[in-house]
């Protein structure tokens, strides 16, 4: 999942140097791409959000928690470029905020979408839902 974030941010980097939307322009990307991964891997989508984790090794959610922070992380490094070209006071803290809003948002969806019995899928109304936060 890393090696399509990754791509994501590049990509985006290399075309908009300059442009304050490319930040939440990634941002989003990144989100959708998380989403979509779960809605095709159901299974998977239970071990990121811990309900397949019970009585498995603590070492798996470590790991599931580090996912997280990458994630967490990677979103910091796409909307600092936005924060900074908005005329913050603050905008290493907003950063910080919308990247943990975002990625809180990234876990409750799953979790919706586990709990629902994966009816109630992570992608319904993203981009509006994504609009409002960003």
């Amino acid at each position: 999942m890393f090696s399509l974030v990754n791509q994501i941010v590049d990509r985006e980097s290399a075309s908009d140097v300059a442009d304050a939307a490319a930040g939440p322009r990634q941002a989003r990307k990144v989100v959708a791409m998380v989403m979509q991964f779960a809605e095709k891997n159901p299974g998977m989508t239970r071990v990121m959000v811990g309900d397949a984790l019970v009585f498995e090794n603590e070492r798996l959610q470590q790991r599931m928690n580090q996912f997280f922070d990458k994630i967490e992380s990677t979103l910091k490094q796409c909307l600092r470029g936005a924060a900074d070209l908005s005329g913050s006071a603050t905008p290493s803290v907003d950063t910080q905020v919308r990247a943990s809003v975002l990625t809180a948002f990234m876990v409750g969806r799953l979790q919706r979408f586990a709990r629902s019995g994966f009816k109630r899928l992570p992608s319904e109304h993203l981009e509006a839902s994504l609009a409002l936060i960003l």
